[in-house]
């Protein structure tokens, strides 16, 4: 049976809690954080394909219509990466990696390296 990425982040929302260890904690961390960017670039592709040819006044009025603040002026595949963005926040699997994002920073685990 094949994971989705969903249900492994999902898995490791659920995992990461029990946790103790910082390193383990860290692996969960780093994995989700994978995921997660997989996952955007899946809906981004798609989200690209959703309004190929559009005309830009078009796409910038579908952005600004999801309630992002966005003008002609600003790149198409920017304005792409917005609209995947505000619908893949809202999506489980970017709600797991959140929780498991917050957990690990409240035991002060992050993926940049402290100097």
């Amino acid at each position: 049976m094949m994971t989705t990425t969903t249900q492994r982040l999902l898995d490791l929302a659920a995992a990461a809690p029990a946790s103790h260890d910082e390193d383990m904690v860290l692996l969960f961390l780093t994995e989700a954080n994978e995921l997660f960017q997989q996952g955007f670039e899946v809906l981004r592709g798609a989200m690209a394909d959703r309004v190929a040819g559009m005309s830009p006044e078009a796409l910038v009025a579908t952005v600004n219509a999801a309630g992002l603040p966005c003008d002609v002026s600003q790149d198409g595949s920017e304005l792409v990466s917005l609209l995947a963005l505000a619908e893949w926040q809202m999506t489980p699997a970017a709600l797991a990696y959140s929780e498991i994002a917050e957990d690990a920073a409240r035991r002060g685990v992050c993926l940049i390296p402290e100097v």
